[in-house]
Order: C-alpha cells, then sequence, then structure tokens
C-alpha cells in the first residue's frame, strides 16, 4: 500500500532510529518516497520536521503544503541517482553569476549593486577561496578556471540531501556566491533574497508592481527561506 494515499489513514506520525538516519512511521508503517525508496532522513531534527508534516495532514494527503518532504523525496529519488550531474548544473551558475554583472546605470543602481554585492565577491574570494570578477553589462565574461574549479569541488562536497536545498537556493536567486553565503551562514535567506532582487527592487521603486508579479514573488520567497530551513536542518 502506497503511503502517499488519497486520505488520512493514521492516527501518529513518529520518528525512528534506522539504517543512515531517522525514519518516518505512520502507526508503525513506513513511509517511502513516490519510486517507494525509504524515507530516511540524515538527521533527527530533519525526520521530525517531516513527521510533523505527516501528523498535520487533515482529510488528503497534499504534497503541495507539505514542503520538507517534498525536498527530502527529490534527494532521494533524483539527487542521489543523478548527484554528479546536479552538482555540476548548479556550479556552472559560478560562471554567470548573479553578482557578477553590474547594470550600464542609472548611476544609483549601479552604486546600489556594488554596495550590496561587493562585500559578497570579497568574502567569496577568501572564505570559498573563489575570486570572481565582476563585470559591466550583460556580455559573457569568462572566470578564473581555479575559481570555478573551486566552487565545483565545493558543491560536490555536499551530501544529497543539502543539494536539495541548495539546488533551490541558487535556482531561485541566480546566484552560487548567494546560495553558498546562506548554506555558511555568511548571511541569512531574508538578507541573501534581498540582495538576490536588488534589479527587481529598483524597477519597483521606479515604476511599480505589478500584481501578477507580486505573487510570483512572494512564492519564490517562501521557496527560498523553506530551502534555507531544509538545508540547515541537514546538520
Amino acid at each position: 500500500m502506497s503511503t502517499w494515499a488519497p486520505r488520512r489513514f493514521w492516527t501518529t506520525a513518529s520518528v525512528v532510529p534506522a539504517e543512515g538516519g531517522f525514519a518516518i512511521q505512520l502507526d508503525g508503517r513506513p513511509v517511502r518516497t513516490p519510486l517507494k525508496a525509504p524515507l530516511v532522513l540524515p538527521t533527527e531534527a530533519l525526520a521530525r520536521a517531516v513527521a510533523a508534516e505527516w501528523q498535520a495532514v487533515d482529510g488528503k494527503v497534499n504534497p503541495a503544503v507539505m514542503p520538507f518532504t517534498r525536498a527530502a523525496n527529490s534527494a532521494i529519488d533524483k539527487v542521489v541517482p543523478q548527484f554528479g550531474a546536479v552538482a555540476d548544473m548548479l556550479a556552472e551558475y559560478g560562471g554567470t553569476d548573479l553578482v557578477c554583472y553590474r547594470a550600464e546605470g542609472p548611476e544609483a543602481l549601479a552604486a546600489r549593486q556594488d554596495a550590496g554585492w561587493n562585500p559578497l565577491l570579497d568574502w567569496a574570494a577568501g572564505a570559498l577561496a573563489a575570486p570572481l570578477i565582476p563585470t559591466v553589462g550583460v556580455m559573457h565574461r569568462d572566470q578564473p578556471a581555479a575559481s570555478l574549479a573551486t566552487l565545483t569541488a565545493s558543491v560536490r562536497a555536499l551530501t544529497p540531501f543539502q543539494l536539495s536545498a541548495f539546488h533551490d537556493l541558487v535556482a531561485i536567486s541566480g546566484s552560487l556566491v548567494l546560495a553558498f553565503a546562506v548554506a555558511r551562514g555568511r548571511l541569512t535567506g531574508e538578507e541573501a533574497w534581498a540582495l538576490s532582487r536588488i534589479d527587481e527592487n529598483w524597477q519597483i521603486e521606479e515604476w511599480g508592481e505589478d500584481e501578477e508579479a507580486a505573487e510570483n514573488a512572494a512564492l519564490k520567497r517562501a521557496a527560498f527561506l523553506q530551502a534555507e530551513r531544509f538545508f540547515a536542518l541537514c546538520g
């Protein structure tokens, strides 16, 4: 019987020690991923967050409101079997990182980008041992090969569960540097989100905000902060 049943059938979702970490049980029945792998989490804290989602189910199981479970399923079913490909895809963001591309104008926007992003490039050069070179405009600029190799190695050093969350930190922000800054505690998720939105916030200040764009941004912000929480619970 699939644990992704359309309606709740259990009374208690619990966390139990298991090989490789901590498993979730529903009235003693093990939860499995959509591909039927055991849902085993690397830390007890993360397992309890997943169990809380299952305990909160009211009526039908709705994966859309179970972000910890979704991310864990993704780590097991998608990231583990193709870890190298996922890691290398994310590492490629280092070559076109958001914080390296600056506006040609207006001057006030360029100054805001410099103030927000230059300290991050300084941090990346030191903490990540990966100096990156900023440029003005949208034309591609090659980054130092040694820096890109170091960033790739750092991404590959993450665990599959960390990489599952890291994927969202990178993809949503458009920046490998911002993602690492959150992962390593240099920035909070809120701080990184604000820094990733310098251009968009400038446009909003100048021209106002579209309702649909605001709703989309709110969803992305929530997903970004959720990824921060998931990463932190990976231990």
